[in-house]
């Protein structure tokens, strides 16, 4: 159902912690002119925590407003499975294409609990659903025993898999193969996932470089390894910033010197500073003295 580049983009604010909506769209502009093939909204890194309902769902019709007819999906990540569910609902109401749901990221469910989360959320968004699986943030680890028992609702029909273990990816496809679309949910792991078979990447750093994240997805679909490889090699100081506690601050900042944006964030969180901040501002200068040129697509 899903494929190729989905970017996982960020919210952008104004000085007085409002939502930029003119800078969304600009930002999300720069995604589909490069190629990417629909938009995630108010996820991890779009401070979707941070968010109230009704701002996620400005995002999503921000989004929906340059997709030009791609995919557009919104996040799901309430602690209460209660909220999850009428969050669902408004978002089918306001045309979301899908839902990326986190299972519990504030109490760590069990199987059984998790399973029951999910499937009550999905029912009550009644939308296709793209289950995200990321043990190293949220602490519930979405198993392939788990993924059999959601593997008879058809909402269910995505996985984005940020395991950080890369024979998930193969797991996946030896028990389900094409059962659930496979999305890699690492960006320095990409490369990796998607030559051993996902069929898409749910990418940060994607916000700031594009046209290279796209590049990199469109060679390994066309068995270009070699040419793949190259940029990625590139391209892997800035993806190892997505792996952090601070990727929204670093990917904000990457988006500042790379496209000219600004890098505000909603509190708790703060921007970088000091020694941080340089030693990012200097991975991110680094790459786009040094960036490869791209071949042919």
């Amino acid at each position: 159902m899903w494929s190729g580049v989905l970017p996982a983009v960020t919210s952008k604010f104004t000085d007085d912690d409002r939502l930029d909506h003119g800078e969304m769209e600009r930002c999300f502009s720069l995604l589909m002119e490069a190629g990417c093939d629909g938009l995630i909204v108010a996820g991890s890194l779009g401070e979707g925590p941070m968010l109230s309902h009704d701002e996620k769902l400005e995002v999503l019709k921000i989004a929906q407003g340059v997709a030009k007819g791609k995919p557009v999906l919104l996040t799901i990540n309430e602690a209460a499975t209660r909220d999850g569910a009428a969050l669902a609902k408004r978002a089918a109401k306001a045309g979301a294409d899908g839902l990326m749901l986190v299972p519990s990221p504030i109490y760590h469910t069990d199987p059984e609990e998790t399973v029951t989360t999910l499937k009550a959320v999905a029912a009550a968004g009644d939308l296709p659903v793209m289950i995200y699986s990321n043990r190293i943030a949220y602490r519930v680890d979405v198993t392939s025993a788990i993924l059999s028992e959601l593997a008879s609702d058809d909402h269910f029909v995505a996985i984005k898999e940020s395991s950080d273990d890369i024979r998930r990816t193969t797991d996946i496809i030896n028990e389900f193969g094409t059962r659930f679309d496979l999305f890699t949910g690492v960006d320095n792991l990409a490369f990796e996932a998607l030559t051993a078979g996902a069929v898409g990447w749910v990418a940060g750093l994607v916000t700031a470089f594009p046209k290279e994240t796209v590049a990199i997805y469109k060679l390994v679909l066309a068995g270009r390894y070699a040419e793949a490889l190259e940029i990625y090699r590139w391209f892997r100081p800035l993806l190892d910033l997505d792996v952090s506690t601070y990727l929204v601050q670093n990917i904000k900042l990457a988006e500042v010197l790379e496209i000219g944006t600004n890098d505000r964030v909603r509190l708790p969180r703060q921007p970088l500073r000091g020694e941080r901040r340089a030693s990012v501002e200097k991975t991110v200068r680094d790459a786009i003295a040094s960036r490869p040129a791209l071949p042919s697509l």
